[in-house]
């Protein structure tokens, strides 16, 4: 009679162990009330994102003198105009994509690359270790925002180059609470035995390791969302980020910051956008790691 395994040789037991693990967790994030509610802020933010060519109701680029300034609630302009007369509404609604792409990208591309230069160097540790930390070590020198400021202006503004640069400061971070976590798993019987077992190293790392340290470090980056939202608007708000006329979050804050004392409600209402998107990420967070305290 055939053992309970997969063709992939995974047994039967352990799946169903991480898949119990995983329901759990999902149940203990449903029962969080700000959490879910975050939750679907973000995703109604999102969609409209997404959906920006039909939820728009006019053209976000679409200048008008008669409505310049124009105060909420007037007719083709529901949340007001700004300086040109652009309908605010909808360029908040395009400026999303913007915004959420800076936000998402550069967390993305650095758990990518500094999960993988991390869990390299907690695992490997020695020399391979001090070069790793060493080097990240460098950007610590100099505080984040700078140092985005500083590579954007190398770089020139861009959404390329500031997702570019916004990257290169949530590597070492992640790198670090990577290397951390990766270094704890390794000291494990279990990673022992695997060890002297005969187990190829990427047979340690994929099935003893990984899913050990996935969970932290993403909690870990998913927290830095917000802060690469605020970052990115204030790159945008500079000149650093997206060009003129891009619909941008930071970018809007910027061009109605001379009309603040003519209609202060109007050019507050990107920054309320970016506060919104930054609070939802920061208590989603939260809620992801309450959610995943808990014995498998």
């Amino acid at each position: 009679m055939k053992s309970a395994t997969n063709t992939l040789g995974v047994n039967a037991p352990a799946r169903t162990k991480r898949a119990g693990y995983g329901m759990r967790v999902l149940r203990r994030y449903l029962g969080q009330p700000a959490s879910v509610a975050a939750t679907l802020a973000l995703l109604v933010i999102i969609l409209a994102a997404l959906g920006a060519n039909w939820m728009a109701p006019q053209d976000p680029y679409a200048t008008s003198i008669a409505l310049r300034m124009a105060d909420i609630g007037t007719p083709q302009r529901l949340l007001g105009g700004d300086e040109l007369g652009r309908d605010i509404l909808s360029r908040v609604i395009y400026g999303g994509r913007v915004s959420l792409i800076m936000a998402f990208m550069p967390v993305m591309i650095g758990l990518l690359a500094g999960g993988g230069l991390g869990i390299i160097a907690g695992y490997a540790g020695g020399r391979t270790n001090t070069a790793i930390m060493r080097s990240m070590d460098v950007f610590y020198a100099f505080p984040s925002i700078l140092l985005a400021v500083a590579i954007s202006g190398a770089l020139g503004p861009g959404l390329t180059n500031a997702i570019l640069s916004l990257s290169l400061i949530f590597i070492p971070p992640i790198t670090r609470i990577a290397e951390s976590v990766t270094t704890q798993v390794g000291g494990h019987e279990f990673v022992t035995a695997a060890r002297l077992s005969g187990a190829s190293t990427w047979r340690i790392l994929r099935q003893h390791v990984f899913s050990n340290v996935f969970g932290p470090i993403v909690v870990f980056a998913s927290s830095q969302i917000s802060v690469s939202i605020i970052t990115a608007s204030g790159l945008s708000f500079l000149g650093l980020g997206v060009s003129p006329p891009t619909a941008d979050w930071g970018l809007m804050l910027s061009s109605l910051r001379q009309s603040i004392y003519v209609n202060p409600i109007v050019a507050a209402i990107p920054g309320v956008m970016i506060f919104i998107c930054s609070i939802c990420f920061n208590v989603i967070s939260d809620g992801v790691r309450k959610a995943m305290e808990i014995r498998r």
